[in-house]
C-alpha cells in the first residue's frame, strides 16, 4: 500500500534510474576491486561468495541468465557486517507443477533466501572472514553452508573458503565435523514441514568441498575480470544433473553508471550473462527547491507581546515552516503554539525553521518558545526551547553548541494541555492515495500486480472523534489471468486470508474501510482509541487498543483487542458467519547495539484463532528508506499451514520527500510476501496507535 500521492510511483520509477549509485570505492577506498554480484546474487564472484561487503545501504537488483536457471535477486548491505538476499528462481527445465493442465507454459518457480555475516574485518595482515548460509529457507534447492576469506593485493582480491550441502558436492575434504560427530557425515535429504522453514539440523553437514579465485580491476576502470573455482560438481542439481567440463569458471564485470554488466563461460560449456541495477539507500538524496531557514540577521522584532503580528506569525510558519497552528498562548516571557508539521522529516530542521520564525517575530522579553506538535489535534509532544541559546546559534554566535542544544522534548504538561483551545479540528477532510499489490511466482504468471487509487474521506467531530472511510479503485491489473479462485491447498485452518482471489477480481471499486474511531491521552506517557466498523477488505469489527509510549523513548508497549468478523467477497456491505476474537500484546524496542533498527514482537491471537508471536525486524538507513521483515510463529502446525509452514514477508518503506524537490511527509510501503496462508494472520486495523503517537519518538521518518 502506497501512502503517497498518484504521481509517486513514477516518480519513484524515474528517479532510482537517474540517481547515480554510489561507488563502493569511494567508502572502500583501501580496494581497488569493487565488490559485485555472483550469479545468484549477493557479493561474490561467479557461482561462489566472497567474504567481501559493501557499504552499508548499498542495494543490488540483478537478474542472470543461465542456461538451465535464470535468477531474479534482490541484495542489501544491512549492516556493515551482515548482507542479506532474496531469490527467485526459474527452473526451465522443468514444469511449475507435475499437473500439465494446471501449469500451463510457466516453468518451476522456487523462492531462497540468503545471509551473510562478517566474522573478521580485514587488516594488513589478516583477511577478511564471513560465514554464510545460501537457500536457508523453503525447499532447498541451492541450501548451503559456507566459510569465505578475502584479502586484497593491488588491482587483486582474493578468494578461499569451504562450503557444505549444494556448494560442497564436490567433495574435496572430509568434513571436521564429521569427526566429532557421526551426525555430521552425512546430509538428509528434503526439507521439513511444507517448505519455508528453517532446517538447522542440515547446517555443515555431508559432503565438503573447496572454491575460491581472484579478482582483477584491469587499468580500465569500468572492466574487471573474475576466475573461479567452484565446490559443486551439478550432480544434485534440481534442473537435472548438468554436465561439468571442468570445475573453472571465467568471467568479466563492466560498470557503466549504476549499472553491471556481466557475461561469463561456466563449467566449460555454459555461457551466462546478467545486469545488475546498484543503488544505496543510505546516502541517498533529492534535491530540493526550498527556500533556506529564516535569518535573524537584520530582523525587526516586535518591541512588546502586545505588538506582536499573531496573523503574520501564523501564516510564515505554514508558508516557511510547514507547521500549521490550532492555537497559539503568549506571555510576557513564553509562547507556546500548537500545531502539526506537514513537510520537514528532520526533527532537527523542523525545530529550527519554527523557533527562527517564532524568534524573528518575539520581543526579546520571551524567554522560552514552547512548540507543541499535534497529530489530529490532539496533543502529542512539547518541544522548549531556550530562546536566548537558540539566537546565540541560530546567529552563529557559539562554536561550541548546536541547535540540538538549545531545544528539549518532552511530553505537553498539564499547563499545555489547559490553554489549549484548539481551532481548526473539525469538518471534512479527503486525500487520494496510491495502491499497489503485487505476487510473484505464481501458474498463471510469473509477476500479478494491481493498481489504483484510493480516495479517503474523514469527518471530524473534534480532536477525539471522527469518522473515516476509503474506496479503492483499481486502474491497471493483470489480475484477470487467474484460472481459479478457491486456493484447494488442503487445511484445517479457517479460510481467514486465502479468498483473496475473490475479494480482488470481484470488482474494480471497493469499499476498503468505514469506521468511526475515539482516541486520547488518558494518563501521562498513555494513550488509548476504540473503533468500530468496516475496519479492512475482509473484515469489520470493533477493537481497542491501549499504549505506553515516553517521549523520544527506545522501548513501548501496546495492548490491542478485536472483535472481528468475516466481510463477504460477494458484496461490500454482508458478512460471513465467520468470527473471532483477536488481538495482541506488543512491545516495540530499539536496541542500542543495532543503529536505527526496530523490532515489534507481538503475542497474542491471530485471525485463523492460532496462537503464538508475530516478530517484525525494521532497519532505517540515513535516507529515511526502511525494510523489514516479519515472520508469525503460532500453535498451527506446518501441515495445518499448509505450503510456506509459517506466514513470513518483507516490506520496503520509501519517503515521499525522496522523489519530490520540495520537502513533504508520507511514505509509500512495497510488500513482497512469499506465500499467504491463513495461519498467523493479523487483523489489518485502520488505526493503530503506534503510528497515531509517532511524533513522540518517531522512527519512520
Amino acid at each position: 500500500m502506497i501512502s503517497g500521492k498518484p504521481r509517486y510511483l513514477s516518480a519513484l520509477v524515474a528517479t532510482l534510474v537517474a540517481a547515480p549509485a554510489v561507488n563502493a570505492q569511494e567508502k572502500h577506498s583501501s580496494l581497488a576491486v569493487t565488490p559485485s554480484q555472483m550469479v545468484q546474487g549477493g557479493t561474490g564472484l561467479i557461482q561462489t561468495p566472497t567474504s567481501r561487503m559493501r557499504p552499508e545501504g548499498d542495494l543490488a537488483i540483478s537478474y542472470s541468465d543461465n542456461d538451465q536457471y535464470r535468477f531474479w535477486t534482490v541484495s542489501m548491505q544491512l549492516y556493515p557486517w551482515m548482507e542479506a538476499t532474496a531469490r527467485y528462481t526459474d527452473v526451465r527445465t522443468r514444469l511449475y507443477s507435475q499437473v500439465e493442465s494446471f501449469s500451463g507454459d510457466q516453468t518451476l518457480k522456487d523462492k531462497g533466501l540468503d545471509v551473510k555475516f562478517r566474522l573478521l574485518e580485514e587488516s594488513f595482515y589478516l583477511p577478511e572472514v564471513s560465514v554464510g548460509f545460501r537457500d536457508f529457507g523453503g525447499t532447498g534447492f541451492f541450501e548451503s553452508e559456507h566459510v569465505s576469506a578475502s584479502k586484497a593485493w593491488g588491482p587483486f582480491d582474493f578468494h578461499l573458503g569451504l562450503g557444505w550441502g549444494y556448494m560442497g558436492t564436490a567433495d574435496d575434504i572430509t568434513n571436521p565435523f564429521c569427526k566429532v560427530k557421526d551426525s555430521f557425515c552425512a546430509r538428509p535429504l528434503g526439507y521439513s514441514g511444507n517448505g519455508g522453514k528453517v532446517d538447522y539440523d542440515q547446517f555443515f553437514k555431508g559432503t565438503m568441498a573447496v572454491f575460491g579465485g581472484v579478482e582483477y580491476q584491469s587499468p580500465w576502470e569500468p572492466l574487471r575480470f573474475k576466475l573461479e573455482f567452484e565446490g559443486n560438481d551439478y550432480s544434485r542439481d534440481r534442473a537435472g544433473r548438468l554436465e561439468q567440463d571442468t570445475r573453472w569458471n571465467v568471467g568479466a564485470v563492466y560498470r557503466w553508471h549504476s549499472f553491471d554488466f556481466s557475461l561469463n563461460y561456466q563449467r566449460g560449456n555454459t555461457v551466462g550473462f546478467g545486469i545488475t541495477y546498484n543503488f544505496n539507500m543510505d546516502t541517498f538524496s533529492q534535491v530540493k527547491i526550498d527556500e533556506p531557514p529564516k535569518s535573524l540577521f537584520s530582523t525587526k522584532s516586535a518591541e512588546s507581546v502586545e505588538t506582536v503580528n499573531r496573523a503574520r506569525l501564523s501564516r510564515e510558519l505554514a508558508a516557511d515552516g510547514a507547521f500549521y497552528i490550532h492555537d497559539a498562548n503568549i506571555t510576557e516571557d513564553s509562547i507556546t503554539v500548537y500545531g502539526s508539521q506537514r513537510a520537514y522529516r528532520d526533527l532537527v530542521e523542523a525545530t529550527e525553521r519554527v523557533g527562527r520564525l517564532i524568534a524573528a517575530e518575539m520581543p526579546d522579553t520571551v524567554k522560552e518558545y514552547r512548540v507543541v506538535e499535534t497529530q489530529n489535534g490532539l496533543p502529542m509532544t512539547t518541544t522548549r526551547i531556550d530562546a536566548d541559546a537558540f539566537k546565540s546559534v541560530a546567529r552563529y554566535e557559539g562554536l561550541e553548541t548546536t541547535i540540538e542544544d538549545t531545544y528539549q522534548r518532552v511530553t505537553p504538561s498539564d499547563a499545555d494541555m489547559a490553554e489549549y483551545e484548539p481551532k481548526a479540528v473539525t469538518g471534512f477532510g479527503y486525500s487520494t492515495d496510491f495502491f499497489w499489490t503485487q505476487s510473484f511466482g505464481g501458474p498463471e504468471d510469473f509477476y500479478l500486480y494491481q493498481g489504483g487509487l484510493i480516495l479517503s474521506g474523514a469527518y471530524s467531530f473534534n480532536e477525539n472523534f471522527g469518522v473515516f472511510g476509503g474506496v479503492s479503485a483499481t486502474l491497471l491489473e493483470n489480475y484477470d489471468k487467474f484460472n481459479y479462485t478457491l486456493d484447494r491447498a488442503d487445511s484445517t485452518l479457517p479460510r481467514v486470508r486465502t479468498y483473496v482471489r475473490e475479494y480482488v477480481t470481484r470488482s474494480d471499486v471497493l469499499m476498503t474501510d468505514l469506521y468511526g474511531r475515539w482516541v486520547d491521552k488518558i494518563a501521562d506517557n498513555w494513550y488509548a482509541q476504540a473503533y468500530a466498523g468496516y475496519l479492512e477488505t475482509m473484515f469489520g469489527g470493533v477493537g481497542a487498543e491501549v499504549m505506553y509510549r515516553p517521549v523520544d523513548s527506545n522501548l513501548v508497549f501496546g495492548f490491542d483487542v478485536n472483535y472481528a468478523r468475516q466481510r463477504s467477497y460477494e458484496n461490500d456491505w454482508d458478512y460471513f458467519d465467520y468470527d473471532v476474537i483477536t488481538g495482541f500484546a506488543s512491545a516495540y524496542w530499539r536496541p542500542e547495539i543495532l543503529p536505527d533498527t526496530q523490532l515489534t514482537i507481538s503475542a497474542g491471537q491471530f485471525l485463523a484463532k492460532d496462537k503464538g508471536v508475530n516478530i517484525d525486524f525494521a532497519k532505517r538507513f540515513d535516507s529515511g528508506i526502511v525494510v523489514g521483515a516479519y515472520a508469525a510463529f503460532t500453535d498451527a502446525s506446518a501441515e495445518d499451514y499448509g505450503e510456506g509452514s509459517f506466514t513470513k514477508g518483507f516490506y520496503i518503506s520509501v519517503p515521499l520527500d525522496l522523489f519530490v524537490l520540495k520537502p513533504a511527509k508520507g511514505r509509500g510501503r512495497f510488500p513482497w510476501v512469499p506465500i499467504s496462508r491463513d495461519g498467523g494472520q493479523m487483523l489489518n486495523r485502520p488505526s493503530r496507535l503506534i503510528d497515531f503517537t509517532a511524533p513522540r519518538s518517531p522512527f519512520y521518518r
